[in-house]
């Protein structure tokens, strides 16, 4: 599957019965790209809303991408690992994931772990924060033009992160961002399921 469009991160909830009912409406309205993060979770916890939305996808055809965790993903057949800068070594992720799943990195504003990435072997990038985040607060803020960048010099799909709307987010699909990846502004909508179709038509706006 094309690594393209909307590519919605879950929030740290411990209802996994909400999560679920939330992520199917996210996926209804046409996500293909599903990462799950829950850094307040027990291992027993993140196991069970692993292995739930991993069936969830599954029922979609979508992928699953778990945030910081090579064994996790392994024992629920997720589709791919996405780390973090200081979240474990890429090469090693890359040794055991084989070469049939997807593996993502964090390279924050620095096109130096972007390169260092790439070497790894991952399959995309990304930048971020590019707008104020409640996920993230503090981050620094990185400039669109990482994106363009990053994509001539590495050639490989580059997602965008942090405080992403859809009011902004245009700025960013403009830019050449292959992924919007975002939280809050589809997870905390009142309405998910449009919410994704939205994100989801800005990439089917920029076909030729």
């Amino acid at each position: 599957m094309k690594l393209s469009g909307l590519y919605a991160i879950t929030p740290d909830w411990g209802d996994t019965a909400r999560l679920i009912t939330v992520t199917e409406a996210v996926l209804r309205g046409g996500c293909r790209l599903l990462q799950y993060r829950n850094k307040t979770a027990s291992p027993c916890h993140r196991d069970e809303q692993a292995v739930a939305l991993r069936g969830l996808t599954r029922r979609y055809e979508a992928l699953l991408i778990i945030n910081d965790d090579v064994d996790l993903a392994l024992a629920c057949e997720a589709d791919g690992v996405h780390l973090g800068g200081e979240d474990g070594d890429l090469a090693e992720a890359r040794r055991c994931l084989g070469t049939n799943r997807i593996l993502g990195a964090s390279c924050y504003q620095s096109q130096g772990l972007a390169a260092a990435a790439a070497q790894a072997g991952v399959d995309y990038l990304a930048f971020g924060s590019f707008f104020p985040s409640p996920t993230k607060p503090q981050a620094k803020r990185a400039d669109p033009a990482l994106i363009a960048a990053a994509k001539e010099r590495h050639r490989l799909p580059v997602a965008a992160i942090g405080g992403i709307t859809l009011d902004n987010a245009g700025r960013l699909v403009d830019a050449g961002a292959d992924l919007l990846a975002v939280i809050t502004a589809v997870y905390n909508n009142a309405d998910p399921e449009r919410a994704s179709r939205d994100f989801t038509q800005l990439f089917e706006n920029r076909r030729p």
